[in-house]
């Protein structure tokens, strides 16, 4: 075997790492978690419903293959994306499997029709309303995410405190409700609560991250 045909094997194990790696349902969701920001393994456990135990396995296996790393903070450990390229690279292949898997468009199809009284607001026209200053952006997310990171503007209200803090949102102008990314409910629960106050919202699809994309292209 020549030493060209050696180096192509040996490049193709490695990036087969990365794809045994995604092969496991639960740990795309702890990916996509940690794309909001670090979290320790009980955050993770309850965010993904599988035992500290399970979530551990899964964390150890990602860490192997260099997409997470972690910190020890006392009792807790805290672990986060290795680099912003994987959080990249879950976009992209989330748009990928959108694009080539019909049951996925299935699934966000009944996700809509569930969800009809969601309206839902594009992110070019939720920019330009925010530069009008007309929309009122909500991030219905947990604080620690917001804190980690969210688009300019946003007034953080995590959705399980948002009944309690509807008298705060205002009554003269539309809202838009964020927040994790089109697979994430929350955005959408939060505008069934605000529309039955007889405001009007709209859901935001995209989380963070597509708006720090989109807003890259746009500069």
């Amino acid at each position: 075997m020549n030493m060209e045909r050696t180096w192509k094997d040996q490049l193709y194990q490695e990036q087969a790492r990365i794809g045994k790696c995604l092969s496991s349902p639960k740990r795309l969701e702890i990916l996509d978690l940690l794309a909001q920001g670090a979290k320790s393994v009980e955050v993770l456990s309850r965010g993904t419903g599988m035992s500290v135990a399970n979530v551990s396995q899964h964390l150890q296996t990602l860490h192997e293959a260099r997409l997470v790393r972690y910190t020890k903070k006392g009792t807790f450990v805290i672990y986060e994306l290795a680099d912003a390229a994987v959080s990249n690279f879950m976009l992209t292949l989330h748009r990928l499997c959108e694009q080539q898997l019909v049951e996925i468009k299935r699934i966000r199809t009944e996700f809509t029709q569930h969800h009809a009284s969601a309206e839902p607001i594009s992110l070019d026209v939720l920019v330009d309303r925010l530069e009008r200053g007309d929309i009122f952006l909500l991030d219905v997310r947990p604080r620690e995410e917001y804190e980690t990171d969210h688009i300019a503007g946003a007034i953080s209200i995590p959705i399980e405190q948002l009944e309690k803090h509807l008298s705060s949102l205002p009554i003269n102008m539309d809202i838009a409700a964020y927040c994790r990314g089109p697979y994430c409910l929350m955005s959408a629960q939060a505008v069934e609560i605000i529309n039955a106050r007889g405001l009007k919202a709209f859901r935001l699809e995209e989380g963070v991250h597509e708006w720090r994309q989109f807003a890259e292209q746009r500069s």
